[in-house]
């Protein structure tokens, strides 16, 4: 006889559903906003690893990316108003996905 498993139960979360004017208005093929895949990335002085730290965006910032450069982006936390570079790693856009 086989005895029940144990299994971790996880914690549903709620989701809400997006209206469908804010589905159709994005294509497939068009990049999302901009998001920072992480809880911190370091603003630089440089677009260089090695470079100064001027400051740190938060996932919770808004802001501004005005121009790339290879794998860094320049950007403007409009929250703090802190001007710099920050890895393409962790900015970047969000990307949907299709399915046909």
């Amino acid at each position: 006889m086989l005895g029940a498993l144990a299994l971790p139960v996880a914690a549903a979360t709620t989701a809400t559903a997006a209206p469908s004017s804010a589905l159709t208005s994005q294509s497939c093929n068009d990049p999302g906003p901009w998001v920072i895949g992480t809880k911190a990335v370091t603003i630089r002085s440089k677009a260089s690893a090695k470079s100064t730290a001027v400051g740190i965006l938060y996932r919770g910032h808004k802001f501004t990316v005005h121009k790339t450069s290879g794998h860094w982006r320049y950007i403007t936390d409009r929250t703090t108003g802190v001007k710099g570079w920050v890895s393409a790693t962790y900015v970047y856009r969000d990307v949907p996905m299709c399915l046909d």
